[in-house]
């Protein structure tokens, strides 16, 4: 960790909003970050990104954006959710709260809320485990090749874990640039 610690500048996270946060978190799960990108850009394009309008947004106009049908659903779900009132609050709820009413929106599982947790709301000790690039650099350069390890593992950066995430991640990046 040191050494990565010495190659990368500290993390920054850049401020967004809830609601669009976790429209951004949905529609990247599981996808490349340029894809997301491009399908972000054309759903921008199409329907403002607000609770209000994505709640009412027809799912053909959606799909047109390119989410598959399941992300449209999930999209037009959390805009009822977060009409409803299901975001306020969240800043002043510990983690797991958090965690725990986000996924009862459907298409929002605890990676999405991770993640909301780590870029929106900035906390500084998230370990998402789940994370599949967590996952292949803690087993690349710690040997942690379980989810127990992997936890395991984050126990030793506590409390800063979201810090350590972010490092990991960019252990990734120097390996696909060449770097150690």
């Amino acid at each position: 960790m040191a050494d990565l610690v010495a190659r990368h500048p500290p993390p920054r996270f850049a401020s967004q909003r809830p609601f669009p946060a976790l429209v951004d978190a949905i529609v990247s799960q599981q996808i490349s970050g340029k894809a997301a990108a491009s399908i972000l850009a054309r759903l921008r394009s199409l329907v403002p990104i607000r609770p209000e309008a994505l709640a009412e947004a027809d799912l053909r106009r959606l799909r047109r954006a390119g989410l598959s049908r399941a992300k449209a659903r999930y999209v037009r779900e959390l805009g009822r959710f977060a009409s409803a009132g299901g975001l306020h609050g969240l800043r002043r709820m510990p983690d797991p709260a958090i965690i725990e009413r986000l996924t009862t929106v459907n298409g929002v599982g605890v990676w999405t809320a991770e993640m909301f947790l780590i870029f929106s709301l900035h906390r500084p000790d998230v370990w998402p485990v789940g994370d599949g690039g967590i996952q292949r650099a803690a087993s690349t350069l710690y040997g942690a090749r379980t989810r127990r390890a992997v936890e395991h593992l984050g126990e030793r950066f506590r409390p800063m874990r979201t810090h350590a995430a972010w490092y990991l991640w960019r252990s990734l990046e120097d390996a696909r640039q060449g770097g150690d």
